[in-house]
């Protein structure tokens, strides 16, 4: 189901109904800064499940999830005052923070070092669908079997056909990976370099 959202000013009521779709344990794919995502309700496991079959991904590489706000990140991961002062300065924005986990974050989305990697993308479909939803979402980007990624809502929609519960036509994405950085134990680690800029990290 191919449903047209506008990036400006999401339509609430498209957005509720995609929220009761995640409540049900539903997939969908969703236009964020960087890709189009998969995902689902991080409290979902059965969803989780699903799309770890969907990526055909390995068990012990867990997927990034979306926050709210940085506020939210809080309630998912531990923040100390370093990671606070640096994050409120780029997000939202295109990058993943990797954190330790809270007690909150199911263990399927924590590495073995319980870690967690965490979003708050500039992109106001998926703030819209997180604050509606109320818990995060996972954060995958929409690729086939090859890896090749897919830029366009329509192409996903037939790709992916019944095995993704919706599709939210956000339009126009950038198409370029977040930028990856490790905060822990105030320690910033570029991981991977990407969209956004990571030039405060580097001494």
């Amino acid at each position: 189901m191919l449903i047209d959202v506008n990036p400006d000013n999401p339509q609430q009521r498209l957005i509720d109904q995609v929220v009761q779709l995640l409540r049900r344990g539903g997939i969908i794919a969703y236009p964020t800064d960087t890709y189009y995502g998969i995902g689902c309700d991080i409290m979902n496991k059965k969803a989780i499940e699903r799309i770890y079959q969907l990526r055909q991904r390995d068990k012990k590489k867990p997927f990034s999830f979306i926050c709210s706000s940085l506020k939210n990140i809080s309630h998912y991961a531990k923040v100390t005052n370093y990671a606070y002062k640096n994050m409120r300065r780029l997000l939202p924005g295109p990058y993943t923070f990797v954190l330790p986990g809270s007690k909150l974050v199911p263990k399927i989305m924590l590495t073995k070092r319980k870690t967690a990697g965490i979003r708050v993308p500039d992109n106001r479909i998926c703030m819209a669908l997180v604050e509606a939803l109320g818990n995060p979402i996972i954060s995958t980007s929409a690729k086939d079997a090859e890896g090749a990624i897919f830029y366009d809502a329509s192409l996903i929609n037939e790709h992916f056909g019944n095995r993704l519960d919706a599709v939210i036509d956000g339009g126009y994405v950038p198409g370029q990976p977040s930028s990856v950085v490790s905060i822990i134990d105030d320690t910033p680690e570029v991981i991977r370099e990407g969209v956004g800029d990571v030039s405060i990290f580097k001494y």
